[in-house]
């Protein structure tokens, strides 16, 4: 315990004996851990207790912060306006290139979970009194401290605020069934479209993402999908188009966030995106005809800002985080009429 009260270990969800225990299958996320008595999850904060499965991190926020909706990012939910962030220690990925390994990885590499006590309803508040709209689960991944971002939502819906995942896809349909109703915008890291890539670099598979964004859709949740782009790993032009196309038809106003990678955490050896193969992949991206692509991590692009897919008329001009002028009327483009894909209709003036 670092900080408020001891946390203690919560009784966890989603999970059931493992033919008739003590062993236990965590069905949570697509791994589907079998657990062992004494023995913890890949994520490294569901253990095993005498055949009974506890969450290590209910209420034990690592990280707090206000951010603006655009940071997670989510450009067509609540523009604008202000997010409330929430994270706890862990992850069920083992990704080499990750920007938040201090935190995601820390019951992995340093064997310890750490965090302050906030319990839920202190969650809410905090979001009330910084005038925030919604609360996003990010910069780790919200499934493994699912029970704690739940009961969180599940506040936050009762006070007027909106829930975010920012996740790598992996919750399984029981996960989302649990939520529905409770999660109003997601924006899911779909990393690559090679299962070898989700192998060897993540320690999961491909399916399981293309399933969840599949399913939040279907939920009528808002989703936008994150790319991060890596030179020599899942930046090839077939890799892509495939990859686009399966968005597209999903829907083609699903945003498409492509983003630029600087070396980081194991993956070190790496060089930086150029700049050159965002463009290209914003391009194959409109070529398989999704409405809505940005570049990311390329402060002062233009791909930045929102543009009408009908006549391209610059609808939401943004600078990094910030937005500049606003062009959108009635939720429609006001050259052509055309409905932008948002939600609500109205960015936040």
């Amino acid at each position: 315990m670092e900080g408020g009260r001891p946390a203690e270990a919560v009784r966890a969800s989603l999970w059931r004996d493992w033919r008739g225990g003590p062993d236990v299958h965590c069905f949570l996320c697509a791994h589907h851990c079998r657990v062992l008595p004494g023995e913890r999850g890949l994520c490294g904060v569901r253990e095993n207790r005498d055949g009974v499965l506890y969450t290590l991190v209910y209420g034990r926020p690592v990280s707090l912060a206000v951010d603006p909706i655009e940071k997670k990012p989510l450009f067509h939910f609540l523009p604008g306006s202000l997010s409330l962030s929430l994270a706890t220690v862990g992850c069920n990925f083992t990704c080499a290139f990750c920007q938040n390994a201090d935190i995601s990885q820390m019951p992995r590499d340093q064997g310890r979970i750490t965090g302050r006590f906030v319990p839920p309803e202190q969650v809410v508040e905090a979001a009330l009194r910084a005038g925030c709209l919604s609360i996003s689960y990010t910069y780790t991944e919200p499934t493994v401290f699912y029970e704690y971002a739940r009961d969180c939502a599940r506040l936050a819906v009762q006070a007027g605020l909106k829930n975010v995942f920012v996740t790598n896809g992996y919750m399984t349909k029981e996960t989302l069934t649990d939520i529905d109703g409770h999660l109003h915008a997601a924006n899911v890291d779909l990393k690559s479209f090679s299962d070898d890539f989700y192998r060897t670099q993540a320690g999961a598979r491909l399916k399981p993402v293309l399933d969840s964004i599949r399913r939040l859709w279907e939920m009528g949740v808002w989703l936008e999908v994150t790319t991060l782009l890596i030179p020599g790993l899942n930046d090839q032009e077939v890799e892509l188009r495939a990859l686009t196309e399966f968005l597209a038809s999903v829907s083609p106003d699903i945003p498409w966030h492509v983003s630029r990678f600087h070396p980081t955490y194991r993956l070190l050896d790496a060089a930086p995106t150029p700049v050159s193969s965002i463009e290209r992949a914003l391009r194959l991206g409109r070529e398989a005809g999704l409405h809505y692509v940005y570049g990311g991590n390329v402060a002062g692009h233009s791909s930045e800002s929102t543009v009408c897919p009908g006549c391209g008329e610059s609808l939401i001009e943004r600078r990094g985080f910030s937005l500049g002028r606003i062009n959108v009327k009635d939720g429609r483009c006001p050259r052509c009429g055309l409905e932008i894909a948002m939600r609500p209709r109205e960015a936040q003036e």
